[in-house]
């Protein structure tokens, strides 16, 4: 059988390939072999059944504990998405005394004070990098204001926050990786996923501004 990647003979792309999460939630499901295996288990004897049954309880409490180590995650993020809002409104405060700022940077802080929440988590940040990012325009058109110690003080704060936040994305990330991989893990894990409608979860993606960010020249 030939190779199926040939590093001496590649297909590349001079363009390169920009990498997306898809936010895209897989339902697990089990086809008829599995019906047919937990009856063949019952029909060998009543041992190997009620080990199976064991086993999927135990399976059960698996994905309960994980779901709470997700929700633990996920809540480190928000903490800090919340701090972060916090920093950046009063910077942004502290910046406006001096020069006008773009009104959408006040809006989009105003949105995050009713919190961030599952489904919108990928999105404050987003919008956080960008209050960011105008705060920073501001700083560089008027160097005068780099002086303002408070105002230093916040950006730093808010470099801190995110490197925090950059952390805790990794360790839910991490998380939901087990997660998704240990629902497919057949028989058990997978059967009780099924038997649950249990789905994927989507990682934690960089926003769009950050990526914009990675693509500009920095020197």
């Amino acid at each position: 059988m030939a190779n199926m990647l040939d590093e001496l003979n590649p297909e590349t792309r001079d363009e390169g390939v920009d990498a997306n999460v898809i936010v895209k939630k897989i339902p697990v499901t089990v086809g008829v072999g599995s019906l047919i295996f937990e009856i063949l288990l019952w029909v060998l004897g009543i041992i190997p059944g009620v080990v199976f049954l064991f086993m999927k309880i135990k399976a059960k409490n698996y994905f309960q504990q994980l779901e709470q180590k997700i929700q633990h995650n996920a809540s480190q993020i928000d903490n800090y998405l919340e701090q972060r809002v916090v920093v950046l409104s009063n910077c942004a405060k502290l910046v406006d005394k001096a020069v006008n700022l773009d009104k959408e940077t006040f809006e989009s802080i105003a949105k995050f004070r009713s919190g961030a929440g599952d489904d919108i988590r990928n999105d404050v940040q987003g919008q956080l990098d960008q209050v960011s990012r105008s705060i920073n325009v501001a700083l560089e058109n008027y160097p005068e204001l780099k002086a303002h110690n408070e105002i230093e003080d916040a950006m730093k704060q808010n470099m801190y926050l995110q490197r925090e936040i950059t952390a805790a994305r990794e360790l839910y990330n991490d998380t939901i990786n087990t997660w998704n991989r240990d629902i497919f893990a057949w028989p058990t894990k997978q059967i009780v996923a099924a038997k649950n409608n249990y789905t994927t979860r989507i990682p934690f993606a960089a926003s769009k501004e950050i990526k914009e960010q990675a693509r500009s020249v920095f020197f």
